[in-house]
């Protein structure tokens, strides 16, 4: 049986936080995990600026609520939908992916949760396994699935090069010239076709 694992954000749609941060003119926040490869280690940055900034949740789902899929992002879905099962695999929040997931026709995610206070400032923040991407593939396949992952950052090439296809989406020139032996597009027809490919 096989499964498809894709990253949202820089593959589906925009990055949520780089909306966010031009929403509030913070530009440091454009810190992405295409820059920065321990999630962990950006996440506690980014609740480090916003205590520093007084900002919270609302004003995050605020920036979350404004982003549109990448064109031809949802069709994309649909017609992989149609051939094989998908999850999306991120690095997102759940209490600002909702509206995201419904302008994709609610695929299944698996992302990670946020613990806020009564403030609504955002004090920690919860992920599923350590290495997130990788253990979840690697949890996959312990259950009988070949996994076919895609993505375009850092964090997402655990999932790739662990699965018995993988694909770099729109990855920066860097990620694609460290990684030559990981096939690269920068078109959905062409991760379609390859996707298929190797089912």
């Amino acid at each position: 049986m096989n499964i498809v694992c894709l990253d949202l954000e820089g593959v589906l749609v925009p990055e949520i936080w780089i909306a966010f941060a031009d929403a509030v003119g913070i530009p440091e926040l454009h810190r992405t995990t295409r820059d920065e490869p321990d999630y962990e280690k950006l996440m506690h940055w980014r609740l480090g600026i916003l205590r520093e900034h007084g900002l919270g949740l609302v004003q995050i789902q605020k920036a979350a609520d404004s982003i549109i899929p990448f064109e031809g992002a949802k069709e994309f879905l649909d017609s992989l939908r149609k051939g094989t099962q998908v999850i999306i695999v991120s690095d997102t929040f759940r209490e600002f992916a909702a509206p995201i997931m419904k302008k994709l026709g609610y695929p299944t995610l698996f992302c990670h949760e946020l613990a806020v206070d009564d403030n609504g400032m955002i004090s920690d923040f919860r992920l599923r396994p350590h290495s997130t991407k990788l253990e979840t593939v690697r949890a996959l396949q312990s259950i009988g699935f070949e996994t076919i992952a895609s993505g375009d950052s850092y964090n997402d090439l655990g999932m790739i090069q662990a699965s018995k296809a993988g694909f770099l989406f729109r990855t920066t020139d860097k990620i694609r010239a460290d990684y030559p032996d990981i096939p690269a597009y920068t078109e959905y027809d062409e991760l379609l076709a390859a996707i298929r490919g190797a089912l």
